[in-house]
């Protein structure tokens, strides 16, 4: 039987952290299915098109030891996780505050589908700090990002702070 596992999130734009998330994660199943949230209330700076194919470039490394999908979805979270076959959903955590977060939306998932299991890894101490709202402020301001994310998304977080 094929573990499938979800990482949802809106990766406006894909960090250090998430990757790293991803790095683990592949170890805990067989598929790892990216969601990348077509809405989320939040305001993005890349359009669902541009966040799929910055995902699909931070992911490729990690593609030779695990099969990875990467998906927009839209809607509740639950509902794409039972589309694609997904027992566990992955969510990274960075501090108490992030629990918090999570802990309720876990539980209201449990309420929405108590089939699919809720696997919390903490983040990396040198990833604690990193949040994609931070890293597209610091970027809109002419910071250095390269702490922060690959290469190929620091290339097009310039370009779109030049547009700006």
């Amino acid at each position: 039987m094929t573990r499938v596992g979800l990482y949802p999130g809106s990766f406006d734009p894909i960090h250090n952290g998430h990757t790293d998330i991803i790095g683990r994660a592949v170890k805990l199943v067989d598929k790892l299915v990216l969601g990348v949230a077509v809405d989320t209330g939040k305001s993005m700076m890349f359009s669902l098109e541009e966040r799929v194919a910055i995902v699909e470039e931070a992911i490729a490394p990690f593609r030779v030891s695990t099969e990875i999908v990467v998906l927009p979805y839209k809607g509740l979270t639950t509902l794409f996780a039972r589309e694609i076959g997904a027992g566990i959903m992955v969510r990274g955590l960075r501090a108490v505050s992030d629990f918090e977060f999570e802990f309720s939306i876990t539980a209201m998932n449990q309420q929405l589908d108590r089939d699919i299991e809720t696997v919390f890894l903490m983040a990396d101490p040198r990833h604690l700090a990193i949040a994609s709202k931070l890293v597209k402020e610091i970027a809109l301001l002419g910071g250095d990002v390269t702490k922060f994310v690959s290469p190929s998304v620091k290339d097009r977080l310039s370009a779109k702070a030049n547009r700006s």
